[in-house]
């Protein structure tokens, strides 16, 4: 059973933590100074503390507080050069974490998905062991990248449940404006978006294709995808995948070593 313990249980921290707990496979220590944040995920773990010596004992350290508390964090963390640091802080880089541990160190950008281990994530190539690899089949789907690719892979899948949320809320208001009940509207919709993304990633077919396969001639869909492909929607999306792409760099500045 793999030790793993968890610094920072707030909303990423927390999710994570969440979805390792229900693979039953690691013994989880939950490290936070808040006792709301423990109290959150009390159930979930296997040991809760405010002391982050208790980080020491385990194999696995997953870092996962602000960005602004990086440092001071990693200058009380005494870690050996057989332990494993996963960091998920936004805009922190591998190195420089790397320069301020004798752990192993691999970057990750996971998102809330995690809690339900419906995660998309991103990981770096380099510190990514077969150790992280399991841990990261546990919550979800990841894949490996060069961490020139952190800032779009953050946007996409780290701020992209955002994104989703708001045209699932869209939808919803569609449904609810045509006579459904909320609650009704938003179960079709969000049950629809899982449904999609699923097929998405389990069929062999492109999405051009799959969109093909819904839309029968003549038919509804095809009326709704014409004002789809008639708007500016696609554009938006990416220009909110830019933005987010744009801030993730700002933020990878303030942590780039001299």
């Amino acid at each position: 059973m793999t030790r793993v313990s968890v610094i920072g249980c707030g909303n990423m921290g927390g999710a994570f933590l969440k979805g390792l707990a229900q693979s039953d496979s690691h013994h989880l220590i939950a490290i936070d100074l808040d006792p709301e944040a423990l109290e959150a995920v009390e159930a979930d773990a296997t040991e809760t503390t405010d002391d982050i010596d208790a980080a020491r004992e385990t194999d696995v350290v997953i870092l996962a507080v602000k960005p602004s508390i990086v440092e001071i964090v990693l200058d009380d963390l005494d870690l050996s050069g057989d332990q494993t640091l996963i960091t998920i802080a936004a805009g922190v880089s591998r190195e420089f974490v790397a320069n301020r541990t004798d752990a192993s160190v691999v970057r990750i950008m996971p998102n809330l998905a995690a809690e339900t281990r419906d995660m998309a994530a991103a990981a770096t190539e380099d510190g990514l062991t077969d150790e992280v690899r399991e841990l990261l089949d546990d919550v979800g789907e990841y894949i490996e990248i060069d961490e020139e690719l952190m800032d779009i892979s953050t946007a996409v899948n780290g701020s992209g449940p955002a994104f989703a949320f708001y045209l699932i809320d869209a939808m919803k208001d569609a449904g609810v404006e045509g006579g459904l009940e909320p609650e009704q509207a938003e179960t079709l919709a969000a049950q629809t978006f899982k449904g999609a993304a699923e097929t998405v990633l389990r069929d062999d077919r492109s999405v051009d294709e799959l969109i093909d396969a819904v839309c029968s001639p003549n038919g509804t869909t095809i009326e709704g995808m014409e004002v789809l492909w008639d708007s500016s929607a696609d554009k938006a999306v990416i220009d909110a995948v830019g933005a987010a792409e744009r801030r993730s760099k700002e933020l990878a500045e303030a942590f780039d070593d001299e």
